[in-house]
């Protein structure tokens, strides 16, 4: 480790090795060189003077990089690209005539940042899989447990705690499919030459349209793609990019939601984060348990969202068949939403893995705003009694501002029951009244949504996604 220059906490503090492999030089540059390999083959294949010998020792050298060659090819020729066609060269002798013929930097550059999103995107993908069952779990464990719901963060009527999480659950659900149409159709740039005209390969094969056309499928089937883009200039379009980043945007959206929601709970110290034995809540109120992870996700997810301006600015600047000045950019915006979203999907899988409820709590919160809520079942039994409608509604206008003075003002419990009972407009004992205060009645088809939900979304999603579920979680670095 350095420490006398800058390294993005991102590497060194937040995503997962995973992650930042699929991002990295060896992934890159060997991606490179697989691409090269894949070229010279289909080039073979369709009569070009290329030799089987020579792309045997092109496959031979895919993985053994020497970095510090091609730093110094690249201080002389000031071409990323051509130094490392120089760099592989030195290692095939043999392919060195034939390393990328007829190609332009962007088949190794744009065809590998394809490649390499997918993968991104598929890790991403089993991430948010593991997170949806845990979730599934939480809500499946808690979906009768009543719970005080909110609109404005003003109490309103009762929800349980399992169907808040199948809220998040769904926004989450939303996302995965978003991921999924990604990487379904994500498509290699291909080989299209210096303006996407594809002429330097109708030169190469006298003429030829249908073997130029042949290559790219060649090309496309070696690397694992249905299908290459169906025009370009030198580029893809850099609206894929925009694409790609604002599906990663959607995930940080419903992370930071999730995280919202839960550190407003942790303040209402009904469902908490986990807390380690040894955590250090502050380091100057020993007492405090602050919503450490969920704040985390919260920072990184708002790094996302706003990332996505980035390659929406550079799609929209793009000068005809292409321009420069989306590259270094690219090389900033791109891995760095995803290795952002690596590691928000890492804290929402530790911390949905380990939420910690409170259901005293819960319940004492519940019972201090029932009395409110269960006012028009009362007045209904009273009306069945032989009250009068009108004048039961009010009796319980002016009683419940009398009893939320007693709340706000005196900070005294909610005593709207006992006002009730002594009032001679509703004519029933405090024991009847109470009848109406059983949380339970006041959460309508909760249970039922959270077990049609699991069953009609989740579990099919799950058995689909079984084997990612035997995989190993993400260990938090910090």
């Amino acid at each position: 480790m350095s420490t006398n220059r800058y390294e993005s906490p991102l590497s060194s503090r937040y995503a997962s090795d995973e992650m930042q492999y699929i991002f990295s030089p060896d992934k890159k540059f060997s991606t490179w060189r697989r691409l090269w390999v894949a070229l010279a083959r289909a080039e073979m294949e369709l009569g070009l003077p290329v030799t089987q010998e020579q792309v045997d020792e092109l496959e031979a050298h895919t993985t053994d990089i020497d970095y510090d060659t091609a730093a110094q090819w690249e201080r002389k020729l000031r071409h990323d690209v051509m130094a490392h066609v120089h760099t592989y060269g030195e290692l095939c002798p043999k392919a060195m005539p034939i390393i990328h013929l007829g190609a332009t930097s962007c088949y190794v550059g744009d065809n590998t940042d394809v490649i390499l999103m997918r993968e991104g995107l598929e890790l991403v993908r089993d991430k948010v899989v593991r997170i949806l069952a845990y979730l599934a779990d939480f809500a499946d464990k808690y979906k009768e447990l009543p719970t005080l719901g909110y609109t404005h963060f003003q109490a309103a009527q009762l929800v349980t705690v399992g169907k808040r999480a199948t809220l998040w659950m769904n926004e989450l659900l939303m996302d995965l499919e978003e991921i999924e149409h990604r990487i379904a159709t994500l498509a290699l740039l291909g080989s299209k030459g210096t303006t996407g005209t594809q002429a330097s390969f109708l030169e190469l094969f006298d003429g030829d349209h249908e073997k130029v056309k042949l290559l790219e499928g060649k090309i496309a089937k070696e690397m694992g793609f249905r299908a290459v883009v169906p025009v370009s200039g030198q580029t893809y379009s850099r609206k894929l990019d925009y694409h790609v980043v604002s599906t990663l945007a959607g995930v940080a959206q419903s992370a930071s939601k999730f995280a919202t929601d839960l550190r407003l709970l942790c303040h209402l110290k009904e469902v908490e984060e986990p807390f380690e034995k040894s955590q250090i809540g502050s380091s100057a109120m020993p007492y405090k348990r602050n919503p450490m992870r969920c704040e985390r996700i919260c920072a990184l997810a708002r790094y996302v969202i706003v990332d996505v301006g980035n390659p929406a600015v550079t799609a929209a600047t793009q000068w005809f068949e292409r321009t420069l000045d989306d590259s270094a950019n690219k090389r900033l915006s791109v891995p760095e939403a995803f290795l952002a979203v690596d590691a928000i999907l890492s804290i929402w899988a530790n911390v949905a893995s380990g939420l910690v409820v409170h259901p005293k709590i819960i319940e004492k919160h519940v019972l201090e705003e029932l009395p409110f809520m269960a006012s028009e079942n009362i007045m209904m039994d009273a009306v069945k009694r032989g009250g009068d409608r009108q004048e039961l509604h009010e009796r319980i206008r002016v009683l419940s501002q009398e009893a939320g003075y007693q709340v706000k003002e005196l900070g005294l419990s909610n005593n709207l029951i006992d006002l009730m009972a002594a009032d001679p407009a509703f004519g029933m004992t405090r024991e009847e009244l109470s009848v109406h205060l059983d949380p339970a009645a006041y959460i309508g088809r909760c249970p039922e949504q959270v077990e049609e939900f699991l069953a009609g979304e989740i579990a099919p999603l799950l058995k689909k996604y079984a084997g990612v579920l035997n995989g190993k979680e993400t260990e938090l670095k910090v």
